[in-house]
């Protein structure tokens, strides 16, 4: 390529023949009567882009990148980590971001090629304390003993209440439940005495304990009722228990299968009837055994002369503190009954 280009810049003339060309750096003759030359101001133009041409851009070979062995020793090179090349997504080919790294998964637990452990056998079951619940009445057989035992394990503060004072006896009542809440409502607020008098005198107006039935109280009015001591507000209260078995609001029959949370809210909507009368109701008619009277006196006292409270409890209190006596709760509150009667409180029991 060179020498097609030198020779389309060579000037024939009589001088000896001297190839010049402006992009070889030689000169070479040619036999007599045959030199080549070129004019002088070609020469010169020539020679002049032959150096610039040279120092702005030199003909060197290409610098080929030296190629990196694939493992290289040790003694040669210090080896560096690969380079990650980071992906793009192909959502969006002009973003910079690099695509986020997998996190890592969490097995399934309902993934199906996870082995599951298998349910352990009742051999090889933990031999854990299930919670004691009762739902039997007190007077059933056994029953006494049971919860005894419960309360002497759960509180050790017990134990010398129960080696103190006498067994606890819930005499069975064979008395329907209407009779019962009836004889509540008479005794409201009266000395044992006196609200044993005035009872006697309503069932001998009725005719007989069997006969104290919604119908019979309803037919006696209020002026009847005085008579026999009774105010004219506790009268109230009966014409409205009788009302509402009369209206299908309450049964004998609903009130024994009813459970403890049902009993307080039916029960309280009786006039004259609220919380610690169905608590007492609950005690010692039904026999319920997990019955603790947080509105009751005897008990808050007992509670607190027990544990060595500064202050009275209060029903939250009550039922933080007599949280281990479940469920037996009656019971426990029974001996604190007895514990302050020891000390000259009236007694509820």
């Amino acid at each position: 390529m060179c020498l097609r280009l030198a020779r389309q810049s060579i000037h024939w003339s009589s001088s000896p023949l001297i190839f010049k060309s402006p992009l070889l750096p030689w000169s070479y003759k040619y036999p007599n009567n045959h030199s080549l030359s070129l004019p002088l101001s070609q020469h010169t133009t020539m020679g002049k882009r032959s150096a610039i041409h040279s120092q702005s851009n030199p003909k060197l070979p290409p610098e080929e990148p030296t190629p990196q062995p694939e493992n290289p020793s040790s003694s040669s090179k210090i080896p560096t980590p690969p380079r990650k090349i980071r992906k793009l997504s192909p959502k969006n080919n002009n973003s910079q971001q690099p695509e986020p790294e997998p996190e890592p998964q969490v097995p399934n637990s309902e993934d199906s090629s996870i082995t599951k452990p298998s349910d352990p056998t009742p051999s090889e079951a933990p031999n854990t304390l299930l919670p004691i619940t009762s739902v039997n009445p007190l007077t059933l057989d056994g029953e006494i003993d049971l919860a005894l035992n419960h309360l002497r394990s759960s509180d050790p503060l017990l134990t010398s209440l129960i080696d103190s004072y006498r067994r606890p006896s819930f005499e069975s009542d064979p008395s329907p439940p209407f009779l019962s809440l009836t004889k509540s409502i008479l005794y409201q607020q009266l000395a044992p005495n006196a609200a044993k008098a005035i009872y006697k005198r309503f069932v001998s107006l009725c005719g007989s304990e069997s006969e104290v039935v919604p119908d019979t109280v309803l037919a006696l009015d209020a002026a009847e009722l005085r008579k026999l001591g009774i105010s004219g507000r506790k009268a109230t209260y009966l014409h409205d228990l009788a009302n509402k078995y009369k209206d299908g609001v309450l049964s004998d029959s609903s009130i024994l299968e009813m459970d403890d949370e049902s009993l307080v809210t039916k029960l309280t909507l009786v006039k004259g009837i609220g919380v610690w009368s169905v608590h007492m109701f609950m005690i010692f008619s039904l026999h319920k055994p997990d019955v603790l009277p947080v509105g009751d006196l005897g008990v808050r006292k007992g509670v607190q002369r027990l544990y060595g409270l500064k202050e009275l409890p209060l029903p939250l209190q009550m039922e933080e503190i007599c949280e281990k006596w479940k469920p037996y709760r009656s019971v426990g509150s029974w001996y604190m009954w007895r514990l302050m009667e020891a000390k000259g409180v009236v007694d509820s029991a």
